[in-house]
């Protein structure tokens, strides 16, 4: 249709960079995946996404009206600069949304990537009849968006909704925030990974084991999903404990905020309803008793689209 809008939506992760041509309805015409390459710095990583946008925008006839980007770390919303993201080496301030204006000399928008994949599920997805709810988003790290009365709470300085980083553990890991027991410390992929890794040495009639071959370097949440569905007890029990760390942190942010709807999203979510039994469980035990019944934990709809929805959404919609 001549008269349809389209945005360019940029999801940037820890691992992967997702970038996607998007229709106002949430439609996605075009999309392509690149590597982060977070480990080389901030300018390596602003190169990347420059390239993949260059690339969706390729041979188009479309007018857009914008360009969205969900980011790790916080996010100075005038002036789309993004300071500290986690897992991303180097980074202090980046002045990442006029750096993408100026390449592009279109409307930029940055947002926090856990708030734009909440924008996503309020606009397009699970949460389109909510009024309120808690997004969790499980990645290379664990973001949270927060939605209340449809429209993103940001907080003082556009922080909030940092739910990887409630401490669940005085004396637990250390994260790479700086803190100690923090969800992320035991959620977060990479740390999950490692965490299986040593504990597969004293697993070895572990179906994991068998369907990575032995090679310890193509473990992946998935392979810890399928084993599970294989009847595997250690990958289960893997599951069953994540669940109920996210769900511990999870109770807490429910008794603050007085919301009781969660939306689960993010690769490791894929893990399936095991988890998501497991998140509700552990976060009904844990609440104040007026909440317990309420408690409501559902897997995002958009799943690995949220976060190229919810950034196309930030130039259409004003949340």
């Amino acid at each position: 249709m001549a008269s349809e809008k389209y945005a360019v939506g940029v999801d940037l992760g820890g691992t992967s960079i997702k970038i996607g041509l998007v229709t106002e309805k949430g439609r996605i015409i075009r999309k392509d995946n690149l590597d982060t390459n977070a480990e080389k710095g901030p300018a390596a990583v602003v190169n990347q996404i420059k390239l993949g946008i260059e690339k969706i925008l390729e041979k188009n006839d479309k007018k857009i009206r914008g360009i969205g980007i969900g980011t790790p770390g916080s996010v100075i919303l005038k002036k789309g600069t993004v300071e500290h993201p986690p897992n991303f080496p180097g980074w202090s301030k980046v002045p990442l949304g006029k750096l993408i204006k100026k390449e592009f000399n279109m409307k930029v928008r940055v947002e926090n990537d856990a708030n734009a994949a909440a924008i996503g599920e309020l606009i397009f997805g699970a949460g389109i009849k909510m009024q309120n709810f808690i997004m969790i988003t499980l990645g290379t790290g664990v973001g949270g968006g927060i939605i209340i009365d449809r429209k993103i709470y940001r907080g003082e300085t556009g922080a909030a909704g940092e739910i990887g980083h409630v401490s669940v553990d005085l004396n637990g890991p250390e994260c790479k925030c700086g803190s100690f027991g923090c969800i992320e410390a035991y959620a977060g992929k990479n740390y999950l990974i490692e965490r299986v890794i040593a504990e597969l040495k004293n697993k070895r009639d572990s179906k994991i084991n068998r369907l990575i071959n032995n090679d310890l370097n193509l473990l992946t949440p998935k392979i810890i999903g399928q084993a599970a569905a294989m009847g595997d007890k250690f990958a289960k029990s893997v599951i069953i404990i994540l669940g109920e760390i996210l769900g511990s942190g999870l109770a807490s942010v429910i008794n603050v905020l007085d919301i009781s709807n969660i939306i689960v999203g993010g690769g490791i979510s894929g893990l399936g309803k095991s988890l998501i039994t497991a998140i509700q469980d552990s976060a009904r035990s844990r609440v104040m008793i007026p909440h317990k019944k309420r408690v409501k934990v559902i897997p995002a709809k958009l799943k690995n689209e949220a976060g190229i929805k919810g950034a196309s959404a930030l130039v259409f919609y004003r949340s």
